[in-house]
C-alpha cells in the first residue's frame, strides 16, 4: 500500500535556506495559511463587534490549550527527543492532537526538529533566527522546499504502520477539529473556536523559532544562541525554557527550577498517576550545576557557532 511506503531519503543539503530573495519562497504554497488568519483574526474582531457567543470563546481557549500541549509533549518531548515513554494507544492520540495544529505530520515535525538540535544556530538549521532572520525562522522556512525529510531521521517510529498512514494523511487531525467545532458550536465555533485559536496556536509556537534564540536570558553555555524567556514559557506550555532545554534536551522537564513554569511537564506527570506515561527524564543535579552561574553579558553574546 502507498500509504505505508517510506520515501527515500531527499538529498543532503549544504545549506537548510534555499530562498535567497523574497521571489523564491513557495508563494502560492501559503494561500491557505493566509486564509486561516484572515478568517481567524477578521472573524474575531466581527466577534467581539457582533457579540459572539461565550461558548464559541471557551472553545478557542479549550482548542488551544489542548493542541499546545498535544504539540509540546507530543510533537516536542515525545516524538523529537523521547523524553518520556507511553503506549501505542496514548502514542497515536499525542499525534493526533498535535497534529491538529496544522502543522504538518508528527515524523516530518520530529525530523526537522532533531535536524535543529544537531545544526543549532549553524547554515543547516533550517530555522535559525540568528542566520537567517526574523521573517525566515518564524515561517518563511516551512515554506522554502521543505515539504521533503528524511524518514531515516525519525525511523524509531516509522515501524508504527499508524504513524506513517496519519503522516500522510496530516490534514485529516484538523479537518476533523474543524468539522467538530462546527457541529457543536456553529459558525462561530467554527471561525473563533477553530481558525482563531488555530492563528495563535501557529504564532505561539513559531515565537520559539524566531525569538526563543534572541529574546531573553542564558544560564547554560551551550554551543548555540538559545534563551530562556518566562513569558514564553507561559505562551507555549513551557516551552520557553529554551536555554535549559538546548543544555539537557534529553529531559522532559524543561523548568528546572519550582519558579520556572512548566505546564506540559505538570500535565504529563498527573497523566503519570493514572499510568497513561512513565519514564519522565528528569535533568540530573550534574545537570542543574553545569555551567550553572550567568555569564556575563550572556544575554548580548553573538551566535556561538559549531561546526556543521
Amino acid at each position: 500500500m502507498k500509504l505505508l511506503e517510506i520515501p527515500a531519503a531527499p538529498p543532503l543539503r549544504r545549506s537548510g535556506r534555499h530562498a535567497r530573495t523574497w521571489r523564491d519562497y513557495e508563494w502560492a504554497s501559503m494561500i491557505p495559511l493566509v486564509a486561516v488568519h484572515v478568517i481567524g483574526v477578521f472573524g474575531a474582531i466581527a466577534g467581539v463587534v457582533m457579540g459572539a457567543p461565550t461558548s464559541a470563546w471557551v472553545c478557542a481557549l479549550v482548542f488551544y490549550g489542548v493542541r499546545m500541549f498535544g504539540l509540546t509533549a507530543g510533537y516536542h518531548r515525545y516524538f523529537s527527543h523521547r523524553t518520556f515513554k507511553t503506549g501505542r494507544v496514548f502514542q497515536l492520540v499525542l499525534a493526533f492532537l498535535a497534529m491538529g495544529t496544522a502543522q504538518r505530520g508528527v515524523l516530518w515535525w520530529a525530523a526537522h526538529h532533531r535536524d535543529h538540535h544537531k545544526f543549532a544556530d549553524t547554515e543547516r538549521d533550517v530555522h535559525s533566527p540568528v542566520q537567517w532572520g526574523f521573517w525566515h525562522s518564524h515561517l518563511g522556512w516551512v515554506y522554502d522546499r521543505n515539504d521533503d525529510f528524511d524518514w531515516g531521521r525519525v525511523k524509531d517510529f516509522t515501524r508504527y504502520p499508524e504513524l506513517v498512514v496519519l503522516e500522510k494523511l496530516w490534514l485529516a487531525p484538523p479537518i476533523i477539529f474543524a468539522v467538530a467545532s462546527f457541529l457543536t458550536l456553529g459558525w462561530w465555533g467554527l471561525i473563533i473556536g477553530f481558525f482563531f485559536s488555530t492563528t495563535l496556536v501557529w504564532h505561539g509556537t513559531f515565537t520559539i523559532n524566531s525569538l526563543a534564540h534572541v529574546w531573553g536570558t542564558r544560564r547554560y553555555a551551550t554551543g548555540d544562541d538559545s534563551r530562556n524567556n518566562w513569558f514564553l514559557a507561559l505562551l507555549t506550555l513551557g516551552e520557553g525554557w529554551h536555554n535549559n532545554h538546548h543544555h539537557h534536551m534529553a529531559s522532559c522537564r524543561q523548568g528546572f527550577f519550582w519558579w520556572e513554569v512548566d505546564v506540559t511537564y505538570y500535565i504529563l506527570r498527573a497523566l503519570a498517576l493514572v499510568g497513561l506515561v512513565w519514564g519522565i527524564r528528569e535533568p540530573s543535579r550534574r545537570v542543574l550545576d553545569s555551567g550553572s552561574a550567568p555569564q556575563p553579558g550572556a544575554a548580548l553574546l553573538p551566535s556561538a557557532q559549531q561546526p556543521a
